[in-house]
């Protein structure tokens, strides 16, 4: 009897430790969190496919459960398409309210058409508009619409999310002079306090700064979880990217652009609010996924006045017009050429014998064959206006050596030209990379540049204001608003000279 007394106990013991041992691994498991991130950015009125988005949205929300997903986007929704041409971001607003987009930063291009422009969106959306290095409080148009920070909740746990935007705004967009804009370092290293002060250690930088940015910041700023990116339309070769100089690693992703893909990251928080695990890839988004039904229906109704504007045929071209990101913003192309010239063309009432342009104002390629005005709305998407001024030779060369300076990162200040042609040096020091300019003759000869003389150039009023750097244009003078809309004048230009046939001429020559 007492044998068989102790041989129970023996059992219930070994039991009793037995459960005792599942308690770190049952206790472990109900302290982590898991959050699905999906994200998109620079999407610049691209809607083409919303409706397929939309589709993968709902799927992994139902995947995972609409509790547990959060939808970002990393700004630059406008400018880029005639869709933001003919409804100025309230198509964009109407769908991403449709999709469930928890927040969203503000892009540099949201300030492309002033800040009435944007509040109008800001005021239709029904996610917060996130952005802390900019000081808004004295711009009426958007002050108290635009938020620094949002805390939301998902699955019981409850998430920080700071918004930051590229200082970069007040050379390269319209943001007007009320709006102060920061360093976004002490701002996050501000943000991330803030946040933390109410109790929440998990912390999101949605951003429009840039992958290298991007990855400054999470060496720099501690206690930033995730980094959701956009601003340089990265697609990462390792995604996520992960940056760990201590126990506590920062995720960075981006998406690419135009809506060709929807980010997907899984991550797993720990109770105190550290990442443990993750995995994540980018979705391309094409035909083989199916259309949201309510999304395609209203698409289309968006989509009548569009087509009509973009098959309106202008014109025709013998040759592929080249607008290729990496190249109009590196080397000369033909399109570049193309739109100069018609720049030129078109500025010649007011005397001027050269034209600048920057490459980042040109955003598409045209095929061989009929032109429409679409293609080159869409080529030509930001409504520029052309504006005439007087500058030195000296001057002259010192706006080249701007355009070139940023070569290496792909930035829109890269100039193309009409009515000259120059050689530069890529391994040469900043600011003294233009090794010679020649300034075109009425009969085609060139010579060199005097940089004392006075000469009239024609360019676009973003570059005339001091955008993408050009701030020597602020010097120039005898400044004349011509009024004519950039893509009006490429238009008018080949209509007049259909069939265009424009060529690589040697304007700008790389040493």
């Amino acid at each position: 009897m007492v044998k068989k007394f102790f041989n129970k106990l023996t059992v219930t013991l070994m039991l009793v430790l037995f459960l005792l041992s599942l308690i770190p691994s049952l206790s472990f498991s109900a302290d982590t969190f898991s959050i699905t991130i999906l994200h998109t950015n620079d999407t610049h009125a691209h809607l083409e496919e919303i409706a397929r988005r939309v589709t993968l949205i709902r799927q992994v929300q139902k995947e995972v459960g609409k509790d547990k997903v959060l939808l970002l986007d990393a700004g630059d929704v406008f400018s880029g398409t005639p869709y933001f041409t003919i409804y100025k971001g309230s198509a964009d607003v109407r769908f991403m309210n449709y999709a469930g987009y928890t927040a969203m930063t503000l892009g540099n291009h949201e300030f492309d058409v002033g800040p009435n422009v944007l509040a109008r969106f800001i005021e239709k959306a029904k996610f917060p508009i996130l952005c802390a290095n900019f000081d808004f409080s004295k711009e009426e148009a958007l002050k108290d619409k635009v938020k620094s920070w949002v805390i939301v909740e998902k699955g019981g746990e409850k998430l920080g999310i700071f918004g930051l935007t590229t200082p970069e705004t007040a050379e390269i967009s319209s943001p007007g002079k009320n709006i102060v804009i920061n360093d976004y370092v002490e701002i996050a290293k501000a943000m991330v306090k803030e946040l933390e002060s109410r109790g929440i250690n998990k912390i999101i930088a949605l951003t429009h700064i840039g992958w290298d940015n991007d990855v400054k910041l999470a060496k720099e700023v501690e206690g930033i979880d995730i980094i959701v990116g956009g601003h340089s339309h990265t697609l990462p070769k390792s995604y996520p990217t992960v940056v760990a100089d201590d126990s506590t690693p920062t995720l960075i992703v981006q998406a690419n652009e135009y809506g060709k893909y929807l980010g997907r990251l899984d991550v797993v928080f720990n109770n105190t609010g550290v990442i443990q695990s993750w995995k994540g890839n980018l979705i391309t988004i094409d035909n083989k996924i199916e259309e949201e039904s309510l999304c395609k229906i209203k698409i289309e109704d968006y989509k009548k006045p569009v087509t009509k504007m973009m098959n309106a045929v202008v014109g025709e071209s013998l040759v592929d017009l080249d607008g290729d990101r990496s190249r109009v913003r590196s080397q000369e192309t033909n399109l570049a050429n193309l739109i100069t010239d018609a720049m030129l063309a078109k500025a010649k009432v007011v005397n001027a014998v050269i034209a600048i342009q920057n490459g980042g104002g040109i955003r598409a390629s045209i095929p061989k064959g009929k032109v429409t005005l679409g293609q080159i709305m869409t080529v030509l998407p930001f409504g520029n206006y052309l504006v005439a001024l007087d500058l030195t030779g000296q001057q002259i060369i010192e706006a080249l050596e701007n355009g070139v300076s940023q070569v290496k990162d792909l930035a829109g200040r890269f100039p193309q030209v009409s009515g000259l042609r120059f050689v530069w040096d890529s391994s040469a020091e900043i600011g003294k990379r233009i090794v010679s300019v020649e300034v075109k003759n009425p009969d085609g000869t060139y010579q060199p540049i005097d940089p004392s003389k006075t000469y009239r150039i024609v360019t676009n009023n973003f570059l005339a204001q001091g955008g993408d750097g050009y701030t020597v244009f602020q010097k120039g003078t005898n400044f004349i608003n011509l009024g004519f809309v950039d893509y009006e004048v490429l238009r008018e230009y080949i209509q007049n000279n259909s069939p265009v046939n424009p060529q690589i001429e040697g304007r700008i020559i790389k040493k």
